[in-house]
């Protein structure tokens, strides 16, 4: 199965460049790009984006540029949009994947071994349409969490039909969120399946398998910033340039 990596990022944000921002001497980006590089599995590497200096950070990292139409680079744009535009872009210079690791470009919060795992979930069952992050969340559970009524008073987004919940967090099902890093789509089960995935990311299909992880955060403000090259340094995250000399291919 040929298997290629898809990193996303746009130029238009709230925190100016916030993509490119520096995280311990190296753009945000180079977190993501260069935890896929070191992937054996992947043998293409693109970068999807509307912004130059982005598509020159993505560069430097061995990803091959996809320029982003501008109604895909908006703060209304969808993933899945972009995720289409960027598909056809491969095909269009031979690349024809069957499994695409969709990367975040304003998240490093990622490792190898995540990425390598997702993809190893894909080729051991062919049945599943995705693999990816998540967090287990009880703190902020559905059950726990209020809708806003037409009379301005809070009620509960389920009808729990007399059904006694217990105020206990420990009580209640496991609650997972997906993390906001990457994505790992087996495409004929997901985007190409012909069958709507579960909402809101639909693109994933309906047969995701998840990685449970501890922490992930993507970048809002400098704050997350300093929490990211935290996070890199406990973890002891570093990229040599022997990935870029050939050793991710």
């Amino acid at each position: 199965m040929k298997i290629a990596a898809l990193l996303t990022g746009r130029g238009n944000n709230t925190l100016k460049d916030k993509n490119i921002l520096p995280v311990l001497g190296k753009p945000l980006l180079y977190y993501p790009a260069m935890a896929a590089r070191r992937c054996k599995l992947i043998t293409d590497f693109y970068a999807s984006s509307d912004d130059e200096k982005i598509i020159k950070a993505a560069s430097d990292c061995g990803y091959k540029e996809i320029r982003r139409p501008k109604e895909l680079a908006s703060p209304t744009a969808q993933h899945i949009d972009v995720i289409v535009h960027a598909l056809s872009v491969m095909r269009k210079e031979g690349c024809f994947p069957d499994i695409l690791v969709v990367l975040l470009a304003n998240s490093g919060i990622v490792k190898t071994e995540w990425i390598e795992e997702s993809i190893r979930n894909l080729l051991n069952n062919p049945q599943l349409s995705a693999s990816c992050p998540v967090l287990l969340e009880m703190d902020n559970h559905p059950y726990r969490s209020k809708c806003l009524r037409d009379d301005g008073c809070l009620g509960t987004w389920f009808d729990f039909k007399g059904q006694r919940i217990s105020t206990n967090r420990q009580d209640l099902p496991m609650n997972f969120v997906l993390c906001h890093n990457f994505w790992t789509l087996n495409l004929k089960n997901s985007l190409y399946s012909g069958e709507e995935g579960q909402q809101p990311w639909t693109f994933m299909g309906n047969h995701i398998k998840p990685i449970i992880v501890k922490e992930s955060f993507d970048v809002h403000d400098e704050d997350d910033i300093k929490r990211t090259e935290k996070w890199l340094m406990e973890e002891g995250i570093s990229y040599s340039s022997e990935i870029l000399l050939g050793g991710g291919k």
